[in-house]
């Protein structure tokens, strides 16, 4: 069952993340030039590619993962509370984000409206729907073999699709830049999720060969 204490630690750092998200935005705002040709067509500006990189949707599912394991990491003799522990706190983690998002949105607008009808109600249900599963993934971080690999997995190589997918940004340098940063962490995160599963596993069998009878 999960803790009063993991309950508030995934709706912090979902709120954190989305008060975040939404301050960065207006950051990158405020550097746009949208007057501009040149701007629009072409311009860029590192506060737009945190931006950009922020309110992707690889992101947002990151945080769900992240959180499911940041709750769930000392649960780990437990193997079944934990995953559902982290599809609780995945799910929590993104309702929080959202209404943080649309508070801090809300506020910096000065939007007479409530915040809780700034989002489309999609993303309110989408918090529910992929946050519960995504949760529950990083829940399987540390557990060993396939399960734990592919847990690791999810959030680079989901993140680089994406990149082909549905490249975020407003223009193409935008696009490329985005894609570029997120191509190369992506794939020093798989080269390093892999090779060190392969020291561990490697490590591992002959220990398990040896206590065999």
């Amino acid at each position: 069952m999960t803790r009063p204490a993991e309950i508030l630690t995934a709706l912090a750092v979902g709120a954190g993340f989305g008060a975040a998200t939404s301050l960065v935005n207006a950051l990158s705002d405020s550097y746009a030039d949208f007057e501009s040709r040149a701007y629009t067509t072409s311009g860029w500006s590192i506060a737009e590619i945190v931006s950009v990189l922020l309110d992707s949707g690889w992101a947002w599912a990151g945080l769900a993962v992240a959180v499911g394991w940041l709750i769930t990491r000392a649960r780990e003799g437990r193997p079944s509370a934990p995953a559902w522990g982290g599809a609780l706190a995945g799910a929590l983690a993104l309702l929080a984000a959202t209404a943080a998002y649309s508070i801090v949105d809300t506020i910096r607008s000065g939007g007479q409206l409530p915040w809780y009808t700034s989002e489309p109600p999609l993303w309110w249900v989408a918090s529910v729907v992929l946050g519960a599963p995504l949760g529950a993934v990083g829940a399987c971080v540390k557990r060993p073999g396939a399960i734990g690999l592919l847990a690791r997995l999810t959030v680079p190589v989901g993140a680089a699709v994406q990149m082909v997918v549905l490249p975020p940004g407003r223009n193409e340098v935008v696009q490329a830049i985005g894609r570029t940063v997120v191509w190369t962490a992506a794939a020093v995160s798989v080269g390093f999720i892999v090779v060190r599963f392969l020291l561990v596993e490697r490590r591992r069998h002959p220990q398990a060969a040896a206590e065999s009878p």
